[in-house]
């Protein structure tokens, strides 16, 4: 594979930002569904996909978000055009006869071990939170991901089942550059890494 170009790594890396403002811009359900389609090539261990998302467009879906959001996240929440909440489903197993068919015996390694279960369908879906962040931002959109908020009562709200369950928040739109905080600081190579 080629390298992108240098302007692609700007994009989604060097001068990516994390948005708390928003501009009153409308994003299309044609563009969720491309930035769904970029990231779902993406690779998940046997190809679990855990993954599950929810876009919140309307005024009345971000009002059943607000009562679980921690105070300094409501603002940025209920003015972004779009709260993904994403969340993993944690009977993602049922589907890899689909999805992982050359392996048979896929399913039932995580029906008799519920905790492998659970920990590699947070895992996974974390990891393809990932890219759901570089897909927005490759699409032109910022984002603003969010951890500050209750994920009993989002579960209780969106998915009362309890089948899947929250891991984090991401706000989209096309955000204010004008009220970004100065970028924090970052650890060096050395602090953060070793090679052995």
């Amino acid at each position: 594979m080629a390298a992108i170009d240098a302007r692609a790594v700007e994009t989604l890396f060097t001068e990516a930002r994390t948005h708390n403002v928003w501009y009153d811009l409308d994003i299309r359900e044609e563009t969720l569904r491309e930035l769904y389609h970029l990231m779902q090539h993406c690779p998940t261990s046997m190809n679990c996909q855990p993954l599950r998302i929810l876009f919140l467009r309307s005024p009345a879906a971000k009002q059943r978000l607000k009562p679980a959001l921690l105070p300094g996240n409501v603002e940025k929440a209920m003015t972004a055009p779009v709260v993904a909440v994403l969340g993993y489903d944690t009977a993602f197993y049922e589907h890899l006869p689909r999805t992982f068919a050359h392996s048979p015996g896929a399913k039932a390694m995580f029906e008799e071990d519920p905790a492998f279960a659970d920990v590699t369908a947070f895992r996974n879906s974390s990891i393809q939170g990932g890219y759901f962040i570089l897909a927005a931002r490759a699409l032109g959109l910022d984002v603003g991901p969010m951890s500050g908020f209750d994920h009993r009562l989002v579960d209780q709200e969106f998915w009362p089942d309890g089948r899947v369950k929250s891991n984090f928040l991401c706000n989209l739109g096309f955000g204010d550059a004008s009220a970004l905080f100065p970028r924090g600081e970052r650890f060096a190579f050395d602090e953060a890494c070793g090679c052995l």
